[in-house]
Parts: structure tokens; C-alpha cells; sequence
């Protein structure tokens, strides 16, 4: 059972829903356009790519194949209005919730997270069998993700 991790900063963006839309082609052919409804996630899921293929993919002989457990931790920034003025300004009034319970929701976060690990690091994100995600505030917004190879299939696929 191996263990990989990693940490990428910046403000963790939502994949957003999809939305096709039908094209028409010259000469009759049709196709589909799939749009993101959140722009600002293909950004992020560059970001989450480019870090897990610098951290975890020197260490893999391939793509991860087995079950996985998968752990991701997200870090929003704590709004202005949770803290104090004047004398304590920089201190968290009582009244300020400890955990985010605004949008986004922690299962879109972790939709970009692992649409971003797939084919970087596992070969298929529906070999996630075991996922804990939370939500916290944090001076510094980031994701820290910990994978669990619970199980090795019999060879690992090349990236």
C-alpha cells in the first residue's frame, strides 16, 4: 500500500457543469461543443496537473491502475466581514462560522481535482472507491490531496 501527496496553492476553482451544444458542419456532419460553465477552471486544473506531475509522477512507474483512496482538503480564504475593525481588525469575530458552508460545494471542488489527476496520476477517476473531502478556512487558499493505493493491479499503464 503506497502513499502520494501533494499541495498545490492557489484558489481552488469548481469544475462546473457541462453544456454541449450541437454543431453543424459543412457538408451535414453534426458534432458536439462541451463548454464549462466555470472559466476559471481549466486554469486551476493546470495547476493541479502541472503539481502532480512535478510531485507524485517522478515516484510512479506509470499510472496508478488499482482502487484508490483519495483524501482532499481545500482552503478557502475566510471573508473580510468574519473579522473585527479598528483595535481587532485581524481577529475572527465569535459570531464567524469555522468551516465554509458557502459555495462552492466541496464535491465540485474535488470534480476538478480529479479531472485534473486523471491520466497524470490514476488512468480513471471512477477507480476512486474511498474519497474524504473537506472544506476549511485558511490564511493561504490550497488543496492538499492524499492518494492511498489500497490495491495494485498487475502492471502499471505508461502516462
Amino acid at each position: 500500500m503506497s502513499t502520494y501527496s501533494f499541495v498545490v496553492y492557489g484558489k481552488p476553482e469548481p469544475a462546473g457543469s457541462k453544456k454541449g451544444f450541437p454543431i453543424k458542419r459543412p457538408g451535414g456532419a453534426t458534432g458536439v461543443a462541451i463548454v464549462d460553465a466555470n472559466p476559471k477552471a481549466k486554469g486551476w486544473q493546470r495547476a493541479v496537473s502541472e503539481e502532480a506531475r512535478q510531485t507524485v509522477l517522478p515516484a510512479l512507474a506509470g499510472l496508478l491502475t488499482g482502487a484508490l483512496a483519495v483524501t482532499m482538503r481545500f482552503y478557502v480564504q475566510r471573508p473580510q466581514g468574519h473579522y473585527g475593525s479598528g483595535k481587532n481588525a485581524g481577529v475572527v469575530k465569535r459570531s464567524s462560522p469555522a468551516r465554509p458552508t458557502t459555495k462552492p460545494d466541496v464535491l465540485k471542488l474535488a470534480r476538478g481535482v480529479e479531472d485534473a489527476c486523471t491520466s497524470v496520476i490514476w488512468g480513471d477517476d471512477a477507480q476512486i472507491v474511498s474519497e474524504t473531502l473537506e472544506k476549511h478556512y485558511g490564511a493561504r487558499p490550497r488543496v492538499e490531496v492524499e492518494i492511498v493505493e489500497l490495491e495494485q493491479a498487475n502492471e502499471r499503464v505508461s502516462a
